[in-house]
């Protein structure tokens, strides 16, 4: 960089974007900078599986040629981004977060990375996951659980599954990151790390190249540090894949249509009573804030009473998620010789006593709540309720045979999108997260009332120290 040129540690993906636009930084400077900060903090925070330095570099020069030539590919051009250890590149080792498959080489190129790269971007590396994707809590006994940066003290859960691409964006480390989202894996670690996070629409993004979990559940998405930014990454990865062909019956219309729209006039939706009952104080205060934030924009907010609890929702998509996940590696779960993680072992197992008739029932039980929640939903654009009970807690009390996806899996198992997004900081120096629901295929509506909140707002702008 330059004297004159800015930090691009914690600019936005938009900023870095005008930067290079004005030509004020390069492609080289957003990568050696991403770089300086995984070589000074990845040694603790343990973000990334893997950090393709040589070939940065050498892409961010072609990036600048091309750019200082008039070839630019567009608004991401030169800019790097981390993927999620389940999300294959071909010749390139993806471990799906197991030690299993330490040294398995992915087969082909995953259209979300493909898309990518199409658009000029920068892989940088391979970041942490739970193993098989399979938990909330981001925790990984085998290959090392990354260290949420918020508290440098006393390890807290990064969230899961894709708990090293929230960290590495929080921490700096690389401005924005692809997670997948079967339970709550993308909205988890947004939450916990104070980022934006987006669960997609099942089928609105291919799953070519993704290690599968729930072939019925999973949906790859962004986490970065704005709305604005992740409309950005999204409108990258979505839209048909011939390799994928249930994307094929769905269009992908243009997020930034409406993104600045606001949010007069919307009818917004609001959980409230005895569902927040296991909410701590913090969070419950934050999200009270962000109610009251949207309403003096002019949208109309109205308790909601959701058609079952949200336990049921959970139980329905962890039935299908155990059934699923069971034939995808319930042979490696069932070899006591491999090194399984003990945590995720029984996780998967449970889908091994699922019968037939109980996989068809929990399918059909979850078209019935879909039902049932677009009757009772049908005057509402969006819904409001926290991403997480609570901001990210120690490790040590972390229990593993429970979840942080209450308020999540119910998104899965009704086929909703849904943002993650920061909303406050509690009295520990911890971000909260409001999490904006919407039906399905209308991730445009989640992502205009987000940038509406966030410009209303300046939690997004917040950032942990490391010192």
């Amino acid at each position: 960089m330059t004297q004159a040129s800015p930090d691009p540690t914690y600019m936005s993906l938009h900023a870095l974007s005008a930067a290079i636009t004005r030509g004020s930084l390069t492609s080289s400077d957003i990568v050696e900078c991403c770089l300086q900060r995984i070589a000074a903090h990845d040694g603790k925070l343990h973000a990334f599986v893997t950090v393709y330095e040589d070939e940065a570099r050498l892409a961010a020069r072609a990036a600048d040629q091309a750019i200082k030539s008039g070839h630019r590919l567009g608004p991401l051009h030169g800019i790097p981004i981390a993927l999620k250890d389940i999300i294959d590149m071909e010749g390139r080792v993806t471990t799906g977060g197991s030690a299993v498959w330490r040294e398995r080489r992915s087969p082909t190129t995953a259209t979300v990375a493909q898309r990518l790269i199409n658009a000029g971007m920068i892989v940088i590396g391979k970041t942490h996951s739970v193993e098989f994707a399979m938990g909330g809590w981001g925790t990984n006994s085998h290959l090392g659980t990354p260290w949420n940066p918020w508290d440098l003290e006393t390890q807290r859960t990064p969230g899961g599954s894709s708990s090293g691409s929230g960290v590495a964006v929080a921490a700096g480390m690389v401005p924005a990151a692809i997670g997948t989202d079967t339970g709550g894996s993308v909205r988890l670690p947004a939450s916990y790390c104070g980022l934006a996070g987006l669960k997609t629409t099942v089928e609105r993004v291919s799953l070519h190249g993704i290690l599968p979990l729930s072939t019925t559940l999973d949906t790859p998405g962004p986490m970065t540090r704005s709305v604005e930014d992740t409309a950005m990454i999204y409108d990258a990865i979505q839209g048909p894949d011939p390799l994928w062909p249930p994307t094929l019956a769905h269009n992908a219309p243009d997020p930034f249509a409406n993104l600045r729209r606001g949010v007069k006039g919307l009818r917004l939706a609001a959980i409230s009573g005895a569902e927040l009952a296991s909410t701590d104080a913090p969070t419950l205060a934050a999200f009270e804030a962000a109610q009251n934030t949207l309403r003096d924009l002019g949208a109309s907010i109205s308790e909601f009473e959701m058609p079952r609890p949200f336990a049921d929702f959970a139980a329905i998509a962890g039935r299908i998620i155990g059934a699923e996940g069971y034939r995808f590696v319930g042979a490696l779960t069932d070899d006591p010789e491999l090194p399984v993680d003990p945590n995720v072992r029984p996780r998967i197992q449970l889908g091994r006593d699922i019968k037939a008739h109980e996989y068809l029932d929990a399918l059909a039980e979850k078209e019935a709540a879909k039902a049932e929640f677009a009757e009772a939903f049908m005057d509402f654009d969006a819904l409001l309720l926290p991403s997480t009970e609570t901001p990210a807690i120690p490790l040590e009390e972390v229990d593993e045979g429970g979840t942080p996806a209450l308020f999540t899996r119910a998104g899965n198992c009704l086929d909703l999108c849904a943002l993650s997004l920061p909303n406050g900081i509690s009295p520990d120096g911890l971000p909260t997260s409001l999490q904006i629901a919407c039906t399905g295929y209308d991730e445009a509506m989640a992502l205009r009332i987000g940038w509406a909140y966030e410009q209303a707002t300046d939690w997004h702008t917040r950032h942990p120290d490391l010192g």
